[in-house]
């Protein structure tokens, strides 16, 4: 809780009095509420005529701790007029009651902007605090920051439907408030490269109705700020238009500035124009401030067609680079694949090489083995046939023709069997069949299975026979 000691303090701050006694019969009048006598005071403050200050400014005069003027311009054409000295503590004291009751009645108005205002630090007020700030970037809160922008938005469309119900009748011409908060209208400008035009509207100022119908509402000059501004307009009544009516230190209204950004999240206030003007005085200042910020805005669009263009090589560039290193990679893939491929085929023929020389060891192992087996059987039966007999009359002499034209004859006792010729014909290698019979052409007698326990005798083969091998 923030105790008297310390509410007189924010309020001598705020209200820039002295004296302590005054602030604090205020605050007594106000029963210690420090927003409800602030907004009274100021409210009373801004519509004495005795408090009206004029609105020139010299060129090197800082506007705030967080404003960074980069120039600072007469306000107006006029020469300025001379004011009496500020009421001094009798006539403040006098006027109490009358600012109780008007700060009462105005007790909206100023309440919820004080309360972010004091909350933020009153003796320094930087405009990152509205948005403007280190916070209020990337490094914030992102809650936090997506609740202020919503909330100021918000304020921003109702000053933009209510200044357009009060002064917006049917064919009538008026700026075109953005409806976003003063940092997002701040950035808007920055990037559309034109300076920002603020009006700071009171509602109960009695020369507000007429500055907005003649002048803001006029159809030349909304047109001209329409086409050279972006316009952002806040009420003393919202947070942010009060904010921004202390962060600009008005003094009088109808209140209206020129501003740009500048370094580390600042602004520059480049005018002001204070007090009821008319359409030509403010074209005359507004076109004053155009042709004086013009370098500045040219330099910043060519900075940023160059930024942009630089972006755009990099990003061609990029490409490109991408581009030709996805087809090496293409390339480098095709040839590892054509590799592989070559690498498959060389493996599938040695495969396949080896399975044929292997099938070939394989086929002449067997025939050898064949042969071999052959042989051996050819040696065996010859062994059985024993020695060839000498003729005589229990001989018998055999003639074999083979299908190749060959013949052999030998000699075999009567009693042999049919099946000694078949082993005589398998000893002698002749054939590459093993499946063969023995026949007589006349008469044609086959010498089969069925025949062969039978004796040569017997088969009618003696003495002589001639017999010729057929294939089956």
């Amino acid at each position: 809780m923030v105790d008297s000691a310390d509410k007189l303090a924010y309020f001598q701050a705020i209200t820039g009095l002295e004296d302590p006694d005054l602030c604090t019969q205020i605050l007594q009048a106000h029963n210690w509420d420090l927003e409800l006598a602030v907004s009274s005071f100021t409210s009373n403050h801004n519509n004495d005529p005795l408090s009206s200050t004029s609105s020139t400014a010299t060129t090197t005069t800082a506007v705030e701790p967080s404003i960074s003027p980069v120039h600072r311009y007469d306000s107006t054409a006029i020469a300025p007029v001379a004011h009496p000295p500020p009421p001094g503590l009798t006539w403040k004291i006098i006027t109490l009651p009358i600012s109780i009751i008007s700060g009462s009645l105005r007790l909206l108005s100023g309440a919820v902007g004080f309360g972010f205002w004091a909350a933020g630090g009153i003796l320094s007020y930087p405009l990152g605090f509205i948005g403007l700030g280190s916070n209020s970037g990337r490094g914030g809160d992102s809650s936090a920051q997506l609740v202020t922008v919503s909330a100021a938005s918000r304020e921003a469309l109702g000053f933009v439907a209510q200044f357009e119900r009060d002064y917006g009748g049917s064919g009538s011409s008026m700026p075109n408030f953005v409806g976003e908060g003063f940092m997002d209208a701040l950035t808007r400008s920055r990037d559309s490269f034109k300076l920002l035009f603020v009006y700071l509207h009171s509602p109960d100022h009695p020369d507000t109705p007429a500055f907005c119908e003649g002048t803001l509402c006029s159809e030349v000059f909304s047109a001209f700020v329409n086409e050279n501004f972006v316009a952002w307009g806040g009420s003393l009544r919202g947070s942010e238009g009060f904010k921004m009516s202390n962060s600009l230190k008005a003094s009088r209204f109808p209140f209206c500035a020129v501003v740009m950004p500048a370094t580390n999240q600042r602004i520059a206030l480049l005018q002001q124009v204070e007090g009821p003007k008319s359409p030509e005085e403010m074209l005359v200042t507004l076109q004053r401030v155009l042709e004086e910020s013009a370098p500045v805005l040219v330099a910043a669009r060519l900075e940023a067609e160059e930024r942009t263009t630089n972006i755009r090589l990099r990003e061609e560039q990029d490409a490109a680079y991408r581009a030709a290193l996805e087809a090496d990679q293409a390339r480098e893939q095709q040839l590892r694949e054509e590799q592989e491929r070559l690498e498959r085929e060389a493996a599938e023929a040695e495969r396949k090489r080896k399975e044929e020389e292997e099938a070939q060891e394989r086929a002449a192992r067997e025939a050898a083995e064949k042969e071999a087996a052959l042989a051996r059987m050819r040696q065996e039966k010859a062994l059985l046939l024993g020695a060839e007999p000498e003729k005589g009359p229990n001989v018998t002499q055999v003639l074999v023709r083979f299908p190749t034209g060959e013949r052999k004859e030998r000699r075999f006792h009567s009693t042999a069997t049919i099946q000694s010729l078949y082993d005589y014909v398998d000893s002698l290698g002749c054939l590459d069949v093993e499946n063969y019979s023995l026949v007589s052409n006349f008469p044609r007698v086959v010498y089969g299975t069925d025949k062969l326990s039978l004796s040569l005798k017997e088969a009618g083969l003696h003495p002589q026979a001639g017999l010729f091998v057929e294939l089956n």
